[in-house]
């Protein structure tokens, strides 16, 4: 009997740890994670270790910092305006977005920072997020800027340049959403629509 009881206590100790263990690894090093109702998306080190201080050129040929680029809530996202498809489709998606947001009375708006910046002048970046939104800021830079930019948010990009005027990029997809004076605080992959993406940045929005 008394070996029962000690068994029946020593289980009872064990589950106590290891609830408490998961509420202290929730909560995370802060003691709280204001997104916690929001969060969908798994990162290495948390979405704070994505993004980090930049400086490049934007579609006006003006030098900016990340601090003067993301001045609201912003769907950053990695590609070039050579893309066939999916840039021009996850871009597209992120403009109308915007739109939801809009009429939710959310200000945001959209930064294409380019992978491919030896076709991708301020011109031609500019050329591209005018035709797609008002509020989609484009940046690029020299290939060391725009390669160091996207290391600050892991973003995988690979240049197939062959010579020619028609090489392709392979490069990551994701979207991300970066928050002023919080930083990077979630990613989307491309499968969501407008709508869905809207609701998420909307969620993360009305809790901060």
């Amino acid at each position: 009997m008394k070996d029962r009881q000690i068994l029946i206590l020593g289980v009872a100790a064990t589950a106590i740890l290891l609830v408490g263990g998961a509420f202290w690894l929730n909560r995370g090093p802060s003691g709280g994670d204001e997104f916690a109702q929001c969060r969908t998306g798994v990162v290495a080190g948390g979405a704070g270790a994505l993004g980090g201080a930049f400086e490049l050129t934007d579609e006006t040929g003006k030098r900016v910092t990340d601090t003067q680029v993301f001045t609201k809530p912003s769907l950053l996202y990695f590609g070039y305006t050579y893309c066939p498809d999916v840039c021009p489709l996850d871009s597209a998606r992120n403009a109308e977005a915007l739109d939801v947001l809009d009429e939710q009375g959310i200000d945001a708006q959209a930064v294409f920072i380019t992978v491919d910046p030896k076709r991708d002048t301020p011109e031609v970046v500019a050329d591209f997020t005018e035709n797609l939104h008002e509020k989609m800021i484009g940046l690029t830079g020299t290939l060391a800027e725009t390669d160091a930019a996207s290391k600050l948010w892991k973003n995988y990009y690979k240049l197939n340049d062959d010579g020619t005027d028609f090489y392709l990029v392979d490069h990551a997809t994701n979207t991300y959403l970066v928050l002023p004076e919080k930083g990077t605080v979630e990613f989307f992959r491309r499968d969501l629509s407008p709508d869905e993406l809207a609701e998420r940045v909307a969620c993360f929005v009305e809790a901060s």
